[in-house]
């Protein structure tokens, strides 16, 4: 089955717009150049011009059966425009079979779709606790693996410490901070303020809830850009005491922004039920459960593990921040039997 026809029948195209598809990639030639000469034109059999109009469009058109394959091999997967992330979940000692049905996947649906595997755009990033990562790093595998990878710009390490992405956000954060404060006579303090939060502030915010229940120490590292940037910000003394600052900027410590977008995304996924990947990860104890005080509330089933670091997923976070907020904030349970005033964020005056 052609390309066009798959379209036709995937997209329901068809008539006059099939046949202005089938003329943008077709009868296209090529030349290479070295220094001044030019080769003999060849004509390009496949594929469209990079960063053509038409080619993220035709892309996600030629890319859409990838997800359906994926799915059929039992594989976790996120797309986002060109990026393509599986993951799956094994036991050390099965490293060397979960490895060649990765591979497997890959190599499949690229070989029926004229592709080829460039390895060198291929991280595989094992994640898990430091004697089970040892046990991985000393099998023999044709896919080297790495210690780190960017997702979307944040930076994931095999340890889930974020060392390297709080490291980077650090070299950022200041250079700006740097440069604010070359011009910061020059601006008034609102002006100041927006400059500081669009600019860095948005950065020390960007995927914050990753940082839940780190170690103080690396919190602590992003509060000193914070405190830096207040401190720029009002034209403060290095080491004037930081909080009053921050309460005259109206800015939330770090850790306290941490918790309210973790708050927030559990607010909006109980009212939305998107998106369905964090949905499914709370649940709602029932209105008169005998083991609990009957509660008009939504209150959250909260998760127990004897792994630390399953105390920093959003499992475990989501029904520990959210059962703790006032009755003020709180959602009203969707079956409880008498409901009566329903407060919520927007009652509350915060949204």
């Amino acid at each position: 089955m052609t390309f066009y026809s798959a379209a036709l029948i995937r997209f329901g195209i068809h008539g006059s717009v099939l046949n202005w598809f089938k003329s943008y990639p077709s009868s296209r030639t090529f030349c290479v150049k070295c220094n001044d000469c030019f080769s003999s034109l060849h004509t390009s059999l496949y594929g469209v011009p990079q960063g053509s109009v038409l080619g993220p469009l035709l892309f996600i058109m030629y890319t859409t059966p990838l997800s359906t394959l994926i799915s059929s091999l039992s594989l976790y997967q996120h797309l986002y425009a060109g990026d393509t992330q599986l993951f799956l979940s094994f036991h050390p000692s099965d490293f060397q079979a979960n490895i060649s049905h990765l591979q497997n996947a890959l190599t499949s649906w690229m070989t029926s779709n004229l592709l080829s595997l460039n390895s060198s755009k291929i991280e595989f990033l094992p994640i898990g606790l430091k004697r089970q990562l040892s046990q991985i790093h000393n099998s023999s595998t044709s896919i080297d693996t790495t210690q780190s990878a960017r997702n979307l710009g944040f930076i994931i390490d095999e340890h889930l410490s974020f060392s390297d992405q709080i490291s980077a956000l650090s070299k950022s954060c200041y250079h700006h901070i740097r440069a604010l404060r070359c011009i910061r006579a020059y601006l008034d303090l609102h002006t100041a303020k927006t400059v500081a939060t669009s600019i860095v502030h948005s950065k020390l915010d960007y995927c914050n809830s990753l940082y839940y229940a780190q170690p103080k120490f690396q919190i602590n590292r992003l509060q000193h850009i914070q405190n830096a940037l207040a401190r720029t910000v009002v034209q403060a003394p290095k080491f004037k005491h930081i909080t009053p600052i921050l309460k005259s900027l109206h800015w939330l410590k770090i850790s306290e922004r941490i918790e309210y977008k973790i708050i927030s995304l559990t607010y909006k996924i109980l009212n939305t039920t998107q998106p369905s990947y964090l949905y499914d990860l709370v649940s709602i104890q029932p209105p008169h459960d005998h083991n609990t005080c009957s509660s008009p509330y939504v209150t959250l089933i909260k998760t127990s593990s004897s792994l630390k670091v399953t105390h920093r997923s959003f499992r475990h976070a989501s029904p520990h921040l959210g059962n703790q907020l006032p009755t003020s904030l709180r959602i009203p349970h969707p079956n409880y039997s008498s409901p009566s005033q329903r407060p919520s964020f927007e009652h509350a005056g915060l949204i």
